[in-house]
């Protein structure tokens, strides 16, 4: 990715948003909010029209994106918890229907904390789904395939947590639980905080905000319980920072992410110097749930084995434009 980041960086988002918005009107302000072109006259001749549609942004395409991140934590914790996923009435929708590959219940121990924890987020994770097709309806996507197996195991082997030939299983016990789980959960923070600037409607976006809220309340469980964890097992901070390590080198290998310790000293909130949460772009949490690490303008991958989909259809890099 170093070396030719502007360049790639600018197609991938540009296909992401072109295939996220319902109208090539929405495509135009799509794209200026994001700032791809700079100014709302550069977006405008970018995809042609005029400068003066380049103003808000639609807010389904917004909110289609996040469905498409709910639907793989929903599944994740859901199957932690119950050992199956969402049911077929969660699942309606347009785009190309997928199923969900590996997953199984963890083996709780008996009166387990965490289980109580993984139980209650993934309540969260289910009505976030919800909260999200409702508001959607109609132009609500379906679900993508889903690959829990190869996806780990992949992550795993790319950090270094296992060897190129070994396998990682997030569901094989509660240690392996929180590290899966925190493979996700500062991500889907910093993908709400990157989104917030480009949501027009004052209710979506309050919305928003508090999913955003219950998303941090859950990194932050998340990255508690691994320090906790962590305590009793000084090689697990070891494992944490190659996960930590391994999002950096994914998303644009700017150095934003944070492991739960520095030094000797808790980082149980990921933050910069003004001790504000960091943000991600569409195309930067892309590459973490494609696991991509050579070609930022990749359309399917890692999590997503077929792509996102986005209004009926997953992001075709050959088509970007920018």
């Amino acid at each position: 990715m170093a070396g030719e980041p502007v360049l790639y960086e600018k197609k991938f988002i540009a296909d992401a948003v072109r295939r996220s918005a319902t109208t090539e009107v929405d495509r135009r302000k799509l794209f200026a909010m994001v700032g791809l072109a700079g100014a709302g006259a550069a977006a405008a001749t970018m995809v042609g029209g005029s400068a003066a549609d380049a103003a808000t942004v639609d807010d389904g395409a917004i909110l289609n994106f996040a469905l498409n991140l709910e639907y793989l934590e929903a599944e994740f914790y859901l199957h932690a918890v119950n050992g199956k996923g969402l049911a077929k009435a969660d699942l309606a929708g347009v785009g190309k229907f997928g199923g969900v590959i590996g997953g199984h219940r963890v083996p709780w121990k008996k009166g387990s904390t965490i289980y109580r924890f993984a139980h209650e987020i993934a309540h969260d994770e289910h009505q976030h789904v919800n909260f999200l097709r409702t508001n959607l309806a109609s132009a609500a996507v379906t679900r993508p395939t889903i690959n829990f197996t190869d996806a780990f195991t992949g992550a795993a082997r790319a950090a270094g947590v296992v060897g190129p030939t070994g396998t990682f299983d997030p569901f094989a016990n509660e240690t392996n639980f929180l590290l899966g789980a925190f493979l996700f959960e500062d991500v889907g923070v910093t993908a709400y905080k990157g989104a917030a600037p480009l949501i027009s409607n004052k209710g979506y976006l309050e919305a928003a905000a508090g999913i955003l809220a219950v998303e941090a309340y859950h990194a932050g469980q998340i990255r508690s319980s691994l320090f906790r964890a962590a305590e009793d097992n000084d090689g697990l901070f070891d494992v944490v920072k190659k996960l930590s390590d391994a999002r950096d080198l994914l998303d644009d290998n700017t150095a934003n992410d944070q492991s739960i310790r520095i030094g000797k000293a808790t980082n149980i909130q990921p933050t910069d110097k003004d001790s504000i949460a960091f943000s991600r772009t569409p195309g930067a949490v892309l590459n973490i749930v494609y696991l991509n690490t050579t070609k930022p303008s990749v359309s399917k991958g890692g999590f997503f084995p077929n792509g996102v989909n986005v209004n009926g259809d997953g992001f075709v890099a050959s088509d970007a434009k920018a």
